[in-house]
């Protein structure tokens, strides 16, 4: 057999891996997708991915692998920045199986993990005995142990706690040759043949090393000396996975302070924060063990305001340094950070205890890995520099010289990073879909190589070399050291099984690159994203894979990505969706474009939450993206039933409101045999209960209702939207709506039903009539039934027809009060997005206010009941994500609300968790936050769930009944009549 430089026999190799490995083998289209690409600039289709079970397993899988000559690369969270994850050969992915915590001391403060352990569990593991583990990158949430050992990752707190490779006390490792070896220190796990290697180059390896905190490039063998402790296993982090293969880790913990503090300093531009970092180093000895008590800053981190979207949380400046103290005590963390702040020259600062205000502070600088691939003016950045570091008193002198040859090549960036550390991270505006500015990409990493050098830096200070770097070590190290690397490499990996290309003998830093197969010419769509000068091949790069879609638990308001969290796939994450739509696009390894089964398939159990929209830091819209899809895919073609059944609800309902057989609808649907029917011919799921109609629908209500209040005649008129939901299934809370607005002073009416057509002709009475004559009754509708299931043409038609309804009302200034927030968020983004050349749906979703907007924007003199009781349930996915809770926070606290909702989603999000084959994973969504949060409530709280859904996911598989803030106010108003 031939290697992958030849030709491999493909499926003599799937057979041998499938007989010889008990974990998973995939060598699917949807498996290689789904790992083409990490967060790199590059991209490398594997022949296949192998999931091993146990060291067992990886050494069957190397041995196979090796009998084709077929090449290796091992693989955590995918999150690596210089490519180091890709590879043409055979994907070890380790973080379905191998990702477990074995075992954690608290008295010898050691753990033992598996590669595929993502760092946040075993923080929480640790964090019960006072300890944690001292690095920790902003991926913290889904990058794995393997991946930081392989990169010798740091972090934020690197200035207390250093590198991976500080905390590393011994490894377990499986060679290319398979065989099993233990690096530690005193030359335990060494290869045959490295000590005789570094024995032969003393006086080279003490050389030609600097001592700098970050020095991350290229072979740590500088660690194999003998005054150093001869530490195999300290060298054999960073070596990117060319070396062996990491099976499992014995880990340092710190004791981490008992409280913190953050002072956030403010500066007027990056160059004086960076100026002011080394000297904050002096207010304790980091890496010590008084730091590690809390007497040095944890943290010393730098970003400018060019990062930062809304800087209302931050003190004044142009730039800012997040200094965190740490202490026995929450007052000895507070004297700590005061006293920095007394001796810092700073614009402004900023002290903060409360833990939950720091999460959110912190979130802005985890963030920058994200926003920072977007300039101010949506310009698309991308990383390969990403994390050059120098001396930390050479920091501001080099980031002028930085910010100058970005100039000189015509390039921006937005610097930030660990300053305290000497670390820079930036996203630049490289142009790497087109040769001559590829060519340009070349030429500036050539010269920012040269730049580093001279002020005795590392070209990596934090994320590796992988094919981004590693070309330029000889610049860095010189010629004889790179040799020695590549003489290291051969110790270990004799036969270059191991992630070839990397670190040695590297691949040029402009091949692979993942825009190169992306087709150049528009492609052919129907929304319009704006936000990307309207092309879908340019919202598809906005992953870029920092994979915070990733996460296995979530806090506070956040609800990216429930599916992910519910089936832990990589296919159904918001990346993993992003991989695939990247190569449909691409056409190279999934070739029938739109008609794509497996994009179709890893979007089915997208629940169009847009999560995504509001949590990626990229700002990936994949709802907008599924329906985008759907669209194309099912043109022309028969829809799976459930487009049908759930995508024309508003059709049906209508139907049904019309003929008035709410009833006649209800006791069919509570006849077993015949409910079993309609679901199973509907495309709906067997568990589902069909929900009752409303005997009255709100419009009914509404014209009987009689004359409003004499009061509400001088009040501001606001026009209150009768959504499907609301109309048909639960008019209780239009009602209610109605009752609020309305002792709020506020004059309500109801779209128009009755759109004009045609010109007058004669005198104004002849003119009435003849308008009157040519008049068409139809009903607003957001066409957000017609959006989640694909159906574009109909959700146009359906909104034109909703916008010639309205131009009486965009003609006044009055609100559109909606009720519904997946109809509010429909309205106010997607109808001007679908309608993009249809001026009206612009200005009509500039109208949209929910409920709660509605009162305090046009009645901000009134006052609500006082209820004064506890609230429980979820925000709205989409209130979440497009519309903001404020106004509902700021409404429930004036009416004695107390208590906070949970994030996530519900699960049952419009028609998904109606549709069949979902039912497990809306249940799973609705039982990570929602239901618990219920579950654990006091007796007296109000469940508040605004989203039809949501009350009906409660309703259904708790038995709670949900109300909508406006339910809960206007029952606090009393029996009155309204």
């Amino acid at each position: 057999m031939t290697g992958i430089r030849g030709t491999t026999d493909h499926r003599g190799l799937r057979a041998e891996l499938t007989a010889a490995v008990r974990g998973t083998v995939d060598f699917g289209t949807t498996a290689r997708a789904l790992t083409t690409m990490d967060a790199s600039n590059y991209r490398r289709v594997p022949l296949g991915v192998v999931a091993p079970r146990d060291a067992e397993d990886v050494a069957a899988a190397l041995a196979v692998c090796r009998t084709y000559g077929v090449p290796v690369v091992a693989r955590g969270g995918g999150t690596s920045i210089a490519g180091q994850a890709t590879g043409t050969g055979v994907v070890l992915d380790f973080t379905r199986h191998m990702n477990r915590l074995l075992s954690l001391d608290p008295e010898s403060r050691t753990a033992v993990v598996q590669p595929g352990l993502v760092l946040d569990r075993l923080q929480a593991a640790a964090a019960p005995h006072g300890l944690r583990f001292g690095p920790d990158p902003s991926t913290h949430s889904r990058c794995t142990l393997g991946g930081m050992i392989g990169n010798n990752s740091c972090g934020s707190h690197s200035v207390a706690w250093g590198t991976t490779a500080d905390s590393v006390r011994q490894l377990t490792v499986v060679t290319a040759r398979g065989e099993r070896l233990t690096p530690g220190q005193g030359w335990a796990g060494a290869p045959e043949g490295l000590r005789a290697l570094v024995d032969g180059e003393l006086a080279r390896l003490r050389t030609g090393f600097s001592e700098l905190p970050r020095r991350i490039s290229g072979y740590a063998l500088d660690a194999l000396l003998p005054e150093k402790g001869a530490d195999v296993a300290r060298s054999f982090c960073g070596s990117e996975g060319t070396l062996g293969v990491l099976t499992e880790a014995v880990v340092d913990l710190v004791r981490a302070p008992r409280a913190r503090a953050l002072a956030v300093l403010a500066y007027a531009d990056e160059s004086g924060a960076a100026e002011a970092a080394a000297g904050l180093l002096a207010w304790g000895s980091p890496r010590s063990s008084e730091a590690e008590s809390g007497g040095g800053p944890l943290t010393v981190e730098g970003m400018a305001a060019d990062l930062v979207p809304d800087a209302a949380d931050l003190p004044r400046g142009g730039a800012w340094l997040f200094v965190e103290t740490g202490g026995d005590t929450a007052g000895e963390a507070l004297a700590r950070a005061e006293t920095i702040v007394r001796a810092a020259d700073v614009v402004d600062a900023l002290v903060v205890t409360d833990p939950a205000r720091q999460r959110t502070l912190w979130r802005i600088r985890e963030d920058a890995s994200g926003t920072a691939t977007r300039m101010p003016d949506g310009t698309e950045a991308w990383p390969g520099w990403e994390d050059c570091a120098v001396p930390p008193a050479r920091l501001g002198a080099y980031l002028r010289d930085f910010r100058g040859l970005l100039a000189s090549h015509g390039l921006r960036g937005t610097p930030y990073g660990h300053f305290g550390d000497g670390c820079i991270h930036v996203r630049i505006d490289f142009d790497l879909l087109t040769g001559p500015g590829v060519a340009r990409f070349r030429r500036f990493s050539e010269d920012l190589a040269e730049l580093v050098v001279a002020h005795g830096g590392s070209l990596s200070g934090e994320h590796g070399d992988g094919q981004a770097r590693a070309e330029l070590l000889p610049r860095m190290y010189g010629e004889d050291m790179v040799a020695l690397f590549e003489r290291a490499k051969g110790v270990w990996d004799p036969d270059d099984l191991l992630n070839p290309g990397m670190l040695v003998r590297p691949a040029p830093l402009d091949a692979n690159l993942r825009f190169s197969p992306l087709p150049r010419g528009p492609v052919d769509v129907a929304f319009g994203y704006p936000a990307d000068g309207g092309d879908f091949t340019a919202a598809v790069r906005r992953c870029v894979g920092v994979a915070k879609c990733r996460t296995t638990s979530v806090t506070g308001p956040a609800v990216m990505c429930p599916s992910f969290r519910a089936t832990g796939e990589e296919e159904h994450s918001t990346r993993g969706r992003a991989r695939l739509l990247h190569e449909m696009l691409a056409g190279e390894l999934i070739t029938d474009g739109w008609r794509s089964t497996e994009v179709r398939d890893a979007l089915d159990l997208c629940l169009s939450c847009k999560g995504c929209r509001s949590d990626c830091p990229v700002g990936v819209d994949m709802a907008t993206y599924k329906a985008e899809f759907l669209h194309h895919h099912y043109a022309g073609r028969r829809r799976p039933a459930a487009h049908y059944a759930l995508g024309w609800l508003p059709r049906w309902l209508g139907w049904v409101g019309r003929t008035r057989t709410g009833a006649v609808v209800n006791g069919l649907a509570s006849v077993g045999p015949l409910a079993r029917v309609a679901k199973r011919l509907g495309g709906i799921a067997p568990e589902r209960e069909i929900p009752p109609v409303a005997a009255e629908t709100f419009t009914r209500w509404w014209r009987g209702r009689g004359a409003p209040p004499a009061r509400q005649a001088d009040g501001a008129l606001v026009v209150l939207w009768p959504d499907t939901f609301t109309e048909h299934l639960s008019p209780e809370v239009g009602r209610a709506a109605v009752r609020v607005l309305e002792a709020a002073g506020l004059r309500v009416a109801l779209p128009p039903t009755l759109r004009l057509r045609g010109r007058p002709v004669g005198d104004a009475r002849s003119r009435a009539a003849a308008r009157l004559l040519t008049a068409r009754r139809g009903r607003v509708c957001c066409g957000l039934t017609y959006l989640s299931t694909g159906q574009l043409d109909r959700a146009r038609a359906v909104l034109r027809r909703t916008l010639d309804l309205m131009e009486p009302v965009l003609a006044t200034d009055a609100p559109v009060v909606v009720l519904e927030p997946s109809c509010a968020a429909a309205l106010r983004t997607d109808a001007p997005e679908l309608l993009h050349d249809d001026p009206r749906a612009a200005r009509l979703a500039a109208r949209v206010r929910t409920f709660a907007e509605t009162l305090e924007q046009y009645a901000p003199q009134w006052t609500p009941p006082s209820l004064d009781l506890p609230v429980t349930g979820q925000t709205h996915c989409h209130q979440h994500a497009v519309l903001g809770d404020g106004a509902d926070r700021r409404l429930r606290a004036a009416a004695g609300l107390t208590g906070e909702l949970s994030g996530g989603c519900c699960g049952l999000a419009g028609n998904f968790g109606f549709e069949n084959g979902h039912y497990e994973v809306s249940a799973a969504c609705a039982e990570e936050q929602l239901l618990p949060s219920v579950r654990q409530a006091p007796q007296d709280a109000v469940v508040l769930a605004d989203g039809y859904s949501c009350r009906t996911q409660l309703e259904q598989l708790a038995g709670v009944r949900g109300r909508h803030l406006a339910e809960v106010l206007a029952q606090g108003l009393g029996n009155s009549s309204g």
